[in-house]
Parts: structure tokens; sequence; C-alpha cells
């Protein structure tokens, strides 16, 4: 028995819309509700300079909630793009867009920064500086050592970024564990669940630039991607580059999980769960996956982000641990399906 999939245009337009609605609905959530005509209204005058608003709403809609909302959706959908693409590029359905040691890279570089005070000539964005440095470094080093043991191979990949993953996670906790500073493990703790606390306008064009950049390369090589998906050899006889397109999609995925990873901490399940998701509603062609995913991903993450602000006020959970509640049993209903095979077969 095949599994129905959904009309791909129909199915883009309805979750762009939901995007967009639930954009707005998710900027009036949080300790201090703010209705839905009232968000439209800090819009508008921020956008047209039309209307009055109160001071009040406008610096909790405008200068607070708005570029987190909108932060939400540019992590949200870079990471179900790089879930997807990391999943073809290993060919295993277990993996998420940190299988490559980048975000326990990024980890001690933020550590460094909280605990060894690097970078704090940067001000606001030192530790999205320090962690980007540091999810950099580590995919260099990662992209070394398997090149210098034969090539990109999908389980050299798995192992080496498993095994480098586990010595850059040590190397935080060292460096939390000298620390003097007595709130040093909670604020690494919270970085590395992820939140998008930080948000400020001036820091949301770069992680949408990159998230939008990745997206329209992927899809210029979906083809190539669908060969890969089947294997080397079967991608080599349709004539893929199967070499330099598993190199360009390993500095490529690197890139923007680095980045989305420094703007955000580390967020889990989104870059497992969504994918398997978008396969499940349009099958396993990436044309059709990508952009399906990336607004899954967007819309996964906005509600995720509205759940940590509600669910334990005046404190915020950190987005990781929403995930993770969400994302495991989401995960064990995929795998309960009988119909379902990682790839898309029925």
């Amino acid at each position: 028995m095949a599994i129905r999939r959904l009309p791909v245009l129909p199915l883009v337009i309805g979750l762009l819309i939901l995007l967009i609605v639930s954009a707005i609905l998710a900027t009036g959530f949080g300790p201090s509700p703010i209705p839905p005509d009232t968000v439209l209204d800090v819009l508008r005058f921020n956008l047209t300079g039309q209307g009055e608003v109160p001071p009040t709403a406008q610096t909790i809609v405008w200068n607070i909630r708005a570029p987190r909302v909108l932060l939400g959706c540019s992590v949200g959908a870079g990471l179900a793009v790089a879930g997807t693409v990391i999943q073809t590029l290993v060919r295993n359905p277990l993996a998420d867009p940190y299988l490559l040691g980048i975000s326990s890279g990024a980890s001690v570089g933020a550590t460094a920064v909280i605990t060894l005070g690097l970078f704090t000539s940067l001000g606001s964005i030192a530790l999205t500086a320090g962690s980007l440095v540091g999810a950099l470094g580590a995919a260099t080093v990662v992209f070394g050592v398997a090149m210098a043991q034969g090539g990109l191979t999908p389980l050299r990949l798995v192992l080496t970024g498993t095994v480098l993953s586990s010595a850059f996670s040590a190397i935080a906790s060292f460096l939390v564990f000298r620390s003097q500073e007595p709130q040093a493990a909670q604020s690494v703790l919270f970085w590395l669940l992820g939140s998008l606390t930080r948000a400020k306008w001036g820091q949301l064009a770069f992680p949408f630039i990159v998230v939008t950049v990745s997206f329209l390369l992927l899809m210029a090589i979906s083809g190539w991607l669908d060969a890969l998906a089947n294997g080397p050899d079967v991608a080599t006889s349709l004539g893929v580059p199967v070499r330099g397109v598993r190199n360009g999609i390993f500095v490529l995925q690197a890139g923007l999980v680095g980045v989305l990873v420094a703007v955000s901490g580390g967020i889990g399940f989104v870059g497992l769960i969504v994918p398997h998701l978008a396969r499940l509603m349009v099958g396993a062609r990436h044309k059709v996956v990508l952009p399906v995913a990336m607004l899954t991903g967007s819309l996964f993450l906005v509600w995720v982000d509205v759940a940590a602000r509600i669910m334990a006020p005046p404190m915020e959970v950190p987005l990781g641990v929403v995930t993770g509640l969400v994302g495991a049993p989401v995960f064990l209903i995929l795998l309960g399906r009988r119909h379902y095979h990682f790839g898309g077969a029925s």
C-alpha cells in the first residue's frame, strides 16, 4: 500500500499562509499577552508610519518579540534544510545538523566567551562571534581529518563527526569546570539548549541571507541530491561528480549550521524530525522536500518558542527542552508507521 502524497503547490501555499498567521499570533504570546489586533497596529505603525500605538505595546511587540519570531523562522527553516541535506549526505535517517560536531565546536567557542571572556571587545555580539569561530573551526577539523583518511564517505563522516563531537564537548566541559564564574555552568547550559532571547533587529539579516542562499543553491542541485540519495554508484552512473558534490554539501552545511548555532545555540530535534515529516507529506524528491521542510521547520520553531515563553512564567524554558519533549514522541510515531521508510519509499 503506497503512502498518499499531498499536492505540493497547495501545501506550500497553505504552509506559507499558516506561517504568516502563526508569526502574528506568536508575537502576542508571552508573560504580557498582546491581542492580535494590537500586534497588527504596531506592525502597521512601524512599517508605514500610520496610526498610534501604546508605548508598552511598541516595546514588547516591535523591540522584543517580533525580532525573535523572525529569527525563529530563519533558524527553523535553516535547521530543517540542513537536516534534510545531511541525511542525504550520510544516507542515515538518524542524522541531524549537529552530526558533524559543528554544534560541539560552537559550544567550545561560546563557553570560552562565557568563562574566559574572549571576544569581549565585540560587546553584545561576543557570544555569537565566539560560537561561530568555534563552529567553523570544528568543521575545518572534521573536514581535514576525513579528507586525510580518504575522503568524505558517509561512514567516515559519521564516525569522524561523532568522535570529534565528543572531544569538543569534553573541552567545553573542562572550561566550565575550571571557571571561577558561579553562573558559568547555567549560562552555558542555557545556550547549549538553544534560545532566541538575544534576537535583535540588527542581527536578523545575516542568518536570513545565509539560509536563503543555502536553500537556493541546494534547490539548484536537487537532481544531484536525488541521485546521491540512491548511493554513489547510481549517482556516478548518472553523471554526478560525487566527490565534488559531497565536498560542496559539507562546506555549505557547515557554514549554515555554524551561523544558526551562533545566533540561537543548539536546538535539537528540528533538523531530525522535520525532514521526515516533509518526506511523509510529499515524497523523497529534494525539489519538493526542501521547500516543504523549510516552511515546516519555520512553523515548528515559531510555536516551540511560544511554548518556551509560556510553559513556566516568568522563567523561559530553553528551546531544546521543548523540542525534545515534542520531537521524541513524534519520531516514535514515525517509526511506528509500517509504510514509511527513509527516503520516502513505501
